[in-house]
């Protein structure tokens, strides 16, 4: 039996994609990339990063964090820790990070983590990875699901939230509104461009619709 090629080996240009179970990470790699991500059968069983590999360019989904049914609150606790050691581990390599948030659940997920005087993982992990020098681009995902009438407002309390001062489109290069069901990622795919052409890497564009 063969063993697997180790699709890190020679990458130069690492995305990384974080956020919580069911936050559709693999859903945004797949239309973004047009490259299908392996996932679990149910969520919270993949603790190893998923890659895809285009020419040198690495895109890693990272295995999801957060509350998930039927999977005990330790190895919730492992995947959180196998992605800040990720993170460290391959900070020189990983130059950009895609932070995913379910923006119609997210402001009700902080809430209850705050009931319990608690920081949520996302919230932790944008922080840890401006920590590190990883530049981060928030993709509020799942926009179709928020009135449009409420979009701004909802946005505004997310960023505040994160750690940054509102309105959140005076942070267009840092937060994204989303919808991968609706296939309405150009704002996500111009932002990651624009980190590619920083690096001098614009050969890469032709990976990203």
């Amino acid at each position: 039996m063969k063993n697997k090629p180790d699709l890190t080996d020679g990458a130069e240009f690492e995305i990384i994609f974080v956020g919580r179970s069911n936050v559709g990470k693999s859903s945004i790699i797949r239309k973004l990339t047009g490259s299908k991500v392996r996932v679990g059968k149910r969520p919270g069983v993949t603790l190893k990063p998923t890659h895809v590999r285009l020419g040198d360019l690495l895109i890693t989904d990272m295995p999801g964090f957060g509350f998930m049914s039927g999977v005990k609150e330790r190895k919730q606790d492992i995947v959180k820790d196998k992605i800040v050691h990720y993170i460290e581990d391959n900070a020189d390599r990983i130059d950009l990070a895609v932070l995913v948030i379910d923006g119609s659940s997210f402001l009700e997920v902080v809430a209850r983590w705050d009931e319990r005087n608690e920081i949520p993982v996302d919230i932790e992990l944008f922080r840890f990875l401006n920590e590190v020098g990883v530049p981060v681009i928030l993709a509020i995902n799942k926009m179709d699901k928020i009135d449009e009438d409420m979009a701004d407002h909802v946005l505004d309390d997310i960023v505040e939230r994160i750690g940054l001062p509102s309105p959140w489109n005076m942070w267009q290069d840092v937060v994204v509104s989303v919808s991968a069901k609706e296939e309405n990622l150009k704002k996500l795919s111009s932002c990651i461009r624009q980190r590619m052409h920083l690096a001098k890497r614009d050969d890469l564009f032709r990976y990203i619709r």
